[in-house]
């Protein structure tokens, strides 16, 4: 049986590619705002973040989320992507 195919995707920060359900995704929807998906299944325009806290630092200062959604980033997004990166690193040690 062929194995199934695991789309990757490259964080923002680090410019390293990761499975797709490895990263933090941020929305642009149609309407223009901005949300974090979790599940991957929002519609709308996707950037990635793995979830190290340099990454989000080096997307910040690049304002590379903003070039990636073509959208200002506000922001209480940054501070979201903040705090669920502090609650992953917490599950993960």
């Amino acid at each position: 049986m062929a194995q199934k195919k695991i789309p990757m995707r490259q964080c923002l920060g680090c410019r390293e590619m990761f499975p797709k359900r490895e990263l933090i995704r941020v929305v642009r929807s149609p309407e223009g705002g901005i949300t974090l998906d979790f599940k991957g299944k929002a519609p709308g325009r996707g950037a990635y973040l793995c979830g190290k806290p340099e990454c989000l630092k080096k997307a910040r200062k690049s304002r590379a989320i903003e070039r990636a959604l073509s959208v200002p980033v506000p922001e209480e997004v940054y501070e979201a992507l903040e705090r669920q990166m502090e609650q992953e690193g917490a599950h993960g040690e």
